[in-house]
């Protein structure tokens, strides 16, 4: 507790330095237990935030889209395009997390936000429906689609990648408002438990763990079968993060984003990097792609050296009036 309180005041000195922050999605946890829960244990850093910078910008993403939910019933056919602007019932879950912002400026917008004119900014969980990684999400995604159909030649616009994706958002944030999972441990435990086993990360030993690795990639070929897919067997770190930048490559190219520099989140592993190759975070029309990564220490991931990890929570983006959007860690000082 002391150190969570001592990061966040950490945290709120540098903000003090910035005019604008941007809120890039997954704000509030809607999937692990009751609304009133998750509000609670986010009011007292929203209030934290809202008093060090004079806007803030929030970007909903997968694991809070059900802040949406109200707007998304009452606006009308028109496009969503890159950028709407989203408005907000005082009543609404959404409502209750502009109030605890005060006294900063708020707005919200989805599904990404232009930073600036060459610098457009969105969570990333349209990249589930694109990555070859038999991840939960990209699973839900291929079934929705599997059971529904979507456009022909796949996904061109931002309401083809909710009919895909919302569905599943939906169902997990009912799931956990009745209490969640049994069993599921209500905290993604159950993925970073296969990743691991499979990767010989740790996990399940013995037999089970063999029986899984041996038995994995004739489960990811059936589900290439019934039309799942495309979907490879390979887990391995490396590919996690090709898998996903591709996947997010390909969703930029889809929706026709026409920035220099796209920011995006939702897949927890932060770079560029200085090890990082370059031209995979550049997608084949030329855009630069910069991941903010995670703010929930997630041990499972985090491997021997947690603070040397990409996994580590704290990563931002700084944007200025020009120039490239850079990467840094603001609680790396505070380790």
């Amino acid at each position: 507790m002391l150190r969570r309180e001592r990061e966040r005041a950490a945290l709120v000195a540098v903000l003090r330095d910035y005019e604008r922050l941007v809120l890039l999605g997954d704000l509030l946890e809607l999937r692990h237990g009751p609304l009133r829960a998750a509000l609670a244990q986010a009011e007292p850093v929203l209030r934290s935030l809202g008093s060090a910078v004079d806007e803030v910008v929030v970007v909903p993403g997968n694991h809070d889209h059900g802040l949406l939910r109200g707007w998304l019933e009452r606006r009308d056919s028109a496009s969503l395009g890159l950028q709407s602007a989203v408005e907000w019932d005082p009543r609404e879950a959404l409502g209750a997390v502009v109030e605890s912002l005060a006294p900063a400026r708020v707005r919200v917008a989805y599904p990404g936000v232009w930073l600036r004119q060459d610098i457009y900014a969105i969570h990333g969980h349209y990249g589930d429906r694109h990555n070859t990684v038999p991840i939960i999400e990209r699973l839900g995604a291929g079934m929705t689609v599997r059971l529904t159909g979507e456009p022909e030649g796949g996904p061109v616009r931002a309401e083809d990648y909710e009919a895909a994706l919302a569905p599943m958002y939906a169902w997990i944030e009912t799931v956990a408002q009745m209490g969640g999972l049994r069993g599921s441990g209500g905290d993604g435990s159950f993925q970073v438990t296969a990743w691991r086993a499979l990767t010989g990360a740790g996990g399940p030993g013995g037999l089970r763990r063999r029986g899984l690795v041996v038995g994995f990639p004739a489960i990811v070929a059936g589900l290439n079968r019934i039309g799942i897919g495309p979907l490879r067997a390979d887990v391995s770190a490396a590919e996690l993060r090709r898998a996903a930048l591709r996947a997010f490559g390909e969703v930029v190219a889809r929706l026709g984003v026409p920035a220099t520099h796209v920011i995006f989140g939702h897949t927890h592993r932060a770079g560029p990097l200085p090890e990082d190759d370059e031209g995979e975070w550049t997608t084949p029309a030329g855009s630069r792609l910069l991941n903010t990564g995670s703010w929930v220490y997630e041990r499972g991931y985090l491997g021997d050296f947690p603070r040397a990890s990409p996994y580590r929570p704290g990563f931002a983006a700084i944007v200025g009036d020009e120039g490239p959007p850079q990467l840094v860690n603001l609680l790396d000082a505070d380790a």
